[in-house]
């Protein structure tokens, strides 16, 4: 499975970013999705998870009400739109597929990584 992030960028504070992921080398239906974020110094953090046909979204308490998660199993693509976007949103973000259970939330469960798309919120 290869994923692919885009999106990234710098944007100011209260502003929007929208990141997507496109997806290949497997049956993209058959993945749980995931968003996660790192910043510099910082444990990595779940952002956004979302389930096989879409209809369950996850959301990290930080980004709750702010982002939301969406994929289309036409395109193979997962995406993530941000929102009201803060200072302490500034991480590289990556995608990441799930192929099995466990907690969604739980980046130990994710089978694939993309290579992460910066993202930087100015003040």
């Amino acid at each position: 499975v290869q994923l692919v992030e885009s999106g990234g960028g710098l944007v100011q504070a209260g502003g929007s970013l929208r990141l997507s992921c496109a997806f290949s080398g497997g049956t993209f239906r058959s993945y749980r999705m995931g968003w996660f974020r790192q910043a510099p110094g910082k444990e990595r953090e779940f952002v956004a998870g979302i389930n096989w046909g879409g209809e369950y979204q996850y959301y990290g308490e930080s980004v709750k009400g702010r982002f939301t998660i969406s994929r289309d199993n036409t395109k193979n693509t997962v995406a993530v739109q941000m929102n009201s976007l803060k200072v302490e949103d500034t991480a590289v973000y990556y995608c990441a597929a799930n192929r099995g259970y466990g907690i969604i939330t739980d980046g130990r469960n994710y089978d694939s990584w993309g290579q992460g798309t910066q993202v930087t919120v100015s003040s």
